[in-house]
């Protein structure tokens, strides 16, 4: 066996996310029913499962084909976890316990909770105000089929096994920047003129689908002289659009984030046939069978309003 790293003590807490898909799968040993348990794709489970192993210098399963099963360090570790997320299961159900209103639990990424849900949510409590809402905004695994979550919302193609999805939005992306960009002597005015300006990344988390990129929307112009790659990165959609609307470079955003900062000016796309779409959305997760009725209402409630922003985002066409 591979000798452990050793690493300092304030460093010996793996990533919580790894701790997580490998206690899912040696429970289940079959990396397709951990991905399932924990709405995510197997790839996803193995991703954590290598970082995992990588902390630990040794592997943690012997693989033969689709078939799994737990080495000597593997089998030592599961039942520490085991009984670990037990202890804070129970921990969350002492939290999450309703005494005379239901308490709720959704998850959603850090960007879909600041640029459109956060602008929305109290309508949310003044049409159901017996739900009080815990919101977690993240990307971490969600437990949507297990119930430690009740709603979640990510962004994919949908396939998530073991829960019931449904389109929320759509993802097509545009480039868009603070007014100032398109004026002056190096006015952006035509998708050429991004050469003499600063790009805007994102730096896409490791849970999640590839969002588009510049080089795919250079590609659908056909223009190759702009170098896609220079520029800064940023880890959360939202940052890069902050960046962008204070004039740091143009950023690619969704439509659906930004349409509240297009209509106040303080944002701009500067071109008209500046959409590039994807196959991509965000989609809203709850229980294939048994969802609370909060869930329910909560789930139904998201696409309400996702229908409403895209019926405005027409008009305003």
């Amino acid at each position: 066996m591979t000798r452990r790293k050793e690493v300092a003590a304030e460093s010996r807490i793996p990533p919580l996310n790894a701790l997580k898909a490998f206690e899912a799968a040696a429970r289940r040993l079959n990396i397709t029913r951990a991905a399932e348990e924990l709405s995510v794709t197997p790839g996803a489970i193995s991703q954590q499962i290598r970082i995992l192993e990588e902390h630990a210098g040794a592997p943690l399963f012997h693989r033969e084909g689709r078939q799994i099963a737990l080495t000597e360090l593997g089998a030592e570790l599961y039942p520490l976890l085991r009984d670990g997320f037990d202890y804070l299961k129970r921990a969350g159900d002492l939290l999450y316990r309703p005494d005379r209103r239901h308490a709720l639990a959704v998850s959603v990424p850090p960007s879909f909770a600041s640029k459109w849900l956060a602008p929305r949510i109290a309508r949310f409590a003044a049409a159901h105000p017996e739900i009080e809402v815990w919101m977690s905004a993240d990307m971490r695994l969600a437990d949507v089929s297990g119930g430690r979550v009740d709603v979640a919302v990510r962004y994919g193609r949908g396939d998530y096994p073991g829960v019931r999805s449904e389109k929320l939005l759509d993802a097509d992306v545009t480039p868009v920047c603070a007014p100032s960009l398109t004026l002056g002597e190096n006015a952006l005015l035509r998708p050429s003129d991004l050469a003499r300006h600063v790009l805007i990344h994102l730096r896409p988390s490791e849970l999640e689908e590839p969002r588009p990129d510049w080089a795919a929307w250079f590609k659908a112009r056909g223009l190759t002289n702009i170098d896609a790659q220079a520029g800064p990165r940023f880890d959360q959609t939202a940052l890069a659009i902050e960046a962008a609307a204070h004039g740091q470079g143009v950023a690619l955003a969704p439509y659906a984030f930004v349409a509240e900062d297009l209509a106040s000016g303080r944002l701009v796309a500067p071109f008209a046939d500046g959409a590039l779409s994807t196959a991509l959305a965000y989609y809203v997760l709850i229980k294939r069978s048994g969802a609370s009725t909060p869930a329910r209402a909560f789930a139904a409630w998201l696409k309400e309003e996702a229908q409403a922003a895209a019926a405005a985002s027409v008009d305003d066409l």
